[in-house]
């Protein structure tokens, strides 16, 4: 139509870019939108705040940030909506550092900027970061929304800090007054994530509208706190209400029966949904029966299923049959699994590991010493594992042998008084036996 337009010697003004500027971005195009810029700078338009926002929210979605920033620069008047837009582009690609000197020298800061520097910190894993933001915002005097309180209630999660989160709650029941089931369902996955399930369970009680995403989130929730027996008990449930499952809930479903050993009614779900919902199935839904029959010791049908697969099995497959082979000591079959992994990447540690584990609980202890000679020579890493502790509303991060704690020296003399009073009372009692 436009270029009809064009054709028929219509001159089109800064209204007509703004909406077809949306339109090559929903095609994906950045040819044509740089195709939209020329003609909108031959026109001597781009300087309009109308088009040169929309040119850069184009631009920023295209991940052409350089244009990007650009298209900003050359509008005349530049509004909140303009630097929203590039900030959102920013923190979308991973640039946090130009987003946030951004956001500070704004003229103006509105709800939807705020949103958007929580939101992008949020996607993009950095916790704390959009926490402090959310508590910025509030001090400042900006009225949280709906929109709000989930990235803010995702980035607690992960950080697990469930006294910050409990805060969180209040402000929402503050602000809000009655939660929507987007601020619903974000809670009831929260207070899992963090081992709270009662709260969990409570959070969706009280939610006067559910969907699909709600029973998703109490399933889920039940499944990654080892509840399997309540995790099916709530899909009957859900499906009494007429809701249809989808691949969400069959993955958070098989998670919890696989933990909690229901070996037969994982892999009846799973056949259910091949027969009756094949669309929903994915990769994770054949790597978890994998799992689970593994598990269970039966490797024969582990095989089976992976020979019968309708594709060519990841690394993630072979990873979930070895697994199996340390819980029951299947050492001839870990080795043949572990070599078809590191055939597909011979940089894979966690295999090794894996295999390293099966010989150690088989008692192979010069098989171990092998792995372990064979990871250093050929230099690759471990991925450390780590805890963490919440302590007034501060969570500590500890990784093995950490030392970089401010408080570390004080914490190792606790260990060792702890340990050395366990040993006392070890000799008393050794003593007192005699």
């Amino acid at each position: 139509m436009f270029s009809r337009a064009l054709a028929g010697g219509v001159a089109p003004n800064e209204f007509t870019f703004g909406t077809v500027l949306r339109s090559a971005t929903a095609l994906r195009s950045p040819r044509v939108g740089a195709q939209l810029h020329a003609c909108a700078a031959k026109l001597g338009l781009c300087s309009i705040v109308f088009v040169g926002t929309a040119l850069l929210d184009h631009y920023a979605k295209m991940g052409a940030m350089r244009e990007a920033q650009g298209a900003l620069e050359d509008t005349s008047e530049p509004n909140v909506v303009s630097y929203t837009a590039l900030i959102a582009g920013l923190l979308k690609n991973g640039m946090f550092g130009n987003s946030d000197r951004l956001f500070r020298r704004m003229p103006e800061r509105n709800l939807v900027s705020w949103n958007a520097m929580i939101g992008g910190c949020s996607q993009a894993g950095m916790s704390e970061e959009a926490v402090n933001l959310f508590l910025e915002m509030c001090r400042e005097g900006v009225t949280p929304n709906q929109s709000t309180f989930p990235c803010v209630l995702t980035s607690v999660a992960n950080a697990g800090a469930l006294g910050v989160g409990r805060s969180v709650h209040a402000s929402a029941i503050k602000f809000l007054g009655n939660l929507d089931v987007y601020v619903g369902n974000s809670l009831v996955s929260f207070y899992a994530r963090c081992g709270s399930l009662e709260d969990s369970v409570l959070a969706f009680k009280k939610m006067k509208q559910k969907n699909v995403v709600s029973w998703n989130a109490l399933i889920c929730g039940y499944a990654q706190n080892g509840r399997g027996e309540e995790a099916l008990n709530a899909y009957k449930e859900m499906r009494a209400t007429g809701l249809k499952p989808d691949n969400v809930t069959l993955l958070g479903l098989m998670f919890g029966c696989n933990h909690a050993g229901l070996v037969n009614e994982g892999y009846a779900l799973f056949k259910t949904a091949e027969m009756e919902q094949p669309g929903i199935l994915k990769p994770e839904h054949y790597a978890c029966v994998v799992d689970l029959l593994s598990r269970a010791n039966r490797f024969y049908d582990a095989k089976k299923f992976l020979e019968e697969l309708p594709f060519e099995p990841g690394i993630g497959f072979w990873k979930a049959l070895i697994g199996g082979c340390q819980i029951h000591w299947n050492r001839e079959l870990a080795e043949s699994v572990a070599k078809r992994i590191h055939a597909l990447d011979p940089k894979d540690t966690s295999s090794y590991i894996l295999l390293s584990n099966v010989y150690s609980a088989a008692g192979s202890w010069q098989s171990v010493s092998m792995i372990r000679r064979e990871i250093k020579e050929k230099g690759l890493k471990r991925i450390t594992g780590c805890s963490w502790i919440e302590i007034q509303d501060k969570v500590h991060v500890f990784f093995n042998g950490d030392c970089r704690h401010q408080q570390s020296d004080e914490i190792y003399s606790m260990l060792e008084a702890c340990l050395y009073s366990r040993e006392v009372d070890r000799d008393q009692h050794e003593y007192s036996t005699m």
